[in-house]
């Protein structure tokens, strides 16, 4: 497998967004206590000045750019990859579907039960998927996430997936399902081709079905591997 940057793939250009009803929150509030990779620092949120001794509030934010909802730019896993700053911005918004497929803990997600999935993929879309982790963020069953295959994320790749967004912590093995020597095989597949990939998204179950208009309203910080995100869909016609 090539894992060289392979440049951005085509996409249909945008057209004016055509939802309708009110934005669906997908991101989860950040906060000390949600889920995270076991081998990540312990994020902070605080205030380090509180009216009324102060004259204002403020708070400060110590966490790694992979907490929380969130988006990996290409260069958290290809050398030679766009860090985020260098993502275009209609790469993080646009059509796009969201996919029911449950899974239990540890299940894997084959090309297979992508097959008869409605409404269909068109080249260019945002692919969500609801696996119904994202309501067990917060709980010990939230480390024993599913995770699709390799051949699953190249299908994804074959299709013009422009973005995947997963209700639980990475497309790739769960932590404690990692043998010697893993190698992140999923992100690989996806950010080489400029695939980006959305993890810890949430209430995407009230969406599920449906075409959307999606936007991931992450950070632009210079040269990050990631970025947290405020994301926020709604349905469209068709």
């Amino acid at each position: 497998m090539d894992n060289r940057w392979q440049g951005w793939p085509s996409a249909p250009r945008l057209e004016v967004p055509n939802g309708e009803g009110a934005w669906v929150e997908l991101s989860h509030p950040l906060r000390d206590d949600l889920s995270k990779i076991a081998y990540f620092p312990t994020p902070k949120f605080g205030r380090i000045r509180s009216m009324p001794e102060d004259p204002l509030n403020l708070t400060e934010i110590q966490m790694v750019c992979h907490f929380g909802t969130h988006v990996d730019a290409p260069i958290h896993f290809i050398p030679d990859g766009p860090a985020f700053h260098e993502i275009p911005l209609e790469r993080l918004y646009g059509p796009g579907v969201v996919w029911r497929i449950p899974c239990e803990p540890y299940a894997t997600i084959e090309r297979e039960h992508f097959a008869g999935q409605q409404p269909a993929l068109r080249p260019g879309d945002i692919l969500l998927l609801d696996t119904g982790w994202g309501s067990r963020c917060g709980t010990d069953v939230y480390d024993r996430h599913p995770a699709l295959s390799v051949a699953a994320a190249e299908w994804l790749v074959e299709q013009g997936v422009k973005l995947l967004a997963v209700d639980f912590a990475t497309p790739d093995l769960a932590v404690g399902r990692r043998p010697e020597g893993f190698d992140w095989p999923v992100h690989h597949v996806l950010l080489s081709r400029g695939v980006l990939i959305a993890e810890n998204v949430t209430n995407v179950a009230d969406l599920a079905g449906r075409r959307v208009d999606v936007m991931f309203l992450a950070l632009n910080v210079e040269g990050a591997d990631g970025a947290p995100a405020r994301v926020v869909a709604r349905p469209t016609p068709g």
